[in-house]
């Protein structure tokens, strides 16, 4: 998965109370322990280790994409893909979703938008017009 371990498998990856089929993709470690201290994803992961950059010349064989392509062929049934909301991140998301596409996963992304305690008067105009286009049923 590309988490720190101290074998071959890391202890997310080897807890049975994850569901196996759903992975959540991130760019880093740090990352994967953001969302894990959430308590709210029970599923596993997948550390990509950066995204896609033409500026930097990274492909999608530098990072674990190829990876991510064969564990979703197996019993994944949804990829839950929380990058970073920047163009980097959003281009390794778009080319992701198209991959998995192939093989008939199922891809989602995590909401971005207004914070919790946030004011509208106070958000940049990016950041709102996400939020509206990633609304959800009340």
């Amino acid at each position: 998965c590309g988490n720190f371990a101290s074998g071959e498998t890391c202890g997310i990856c080897l807890d049975p109370e994850r569901d196996p089929s759903l992975i959540c993709v991130v760019e880093s470690v740090a990352d994967l322990w953001a969302l894990e201290r959430t308590k709210a994803f029970r599923g596993r992961y997948h550390v990509l280790g950066g995204t896609l950059s033409a500026v930097g010349n990274v492909q999608p064989e530098d990072l674990r994409i190829p990876d991510l392509a064969r564990r979703a062929a197996g019993e994944v049934t949804e990829v839950v893909l929380a990058l970073n909301a920047t163009f980097d991140g959003q281009t390794t998301a778009h080319y992701i979703a198209r991959k998995l596409s192939e093989v008939g996963v199922r891809t989602t992304r995590i909401g971005f938008g207004v914070p919790v305690g946030g004011e509208l008067g106070y958000l940049d105009s990016d950041t709102i017009a996400a939020a509206i286009r990633a609304r959800a049923d009340a």
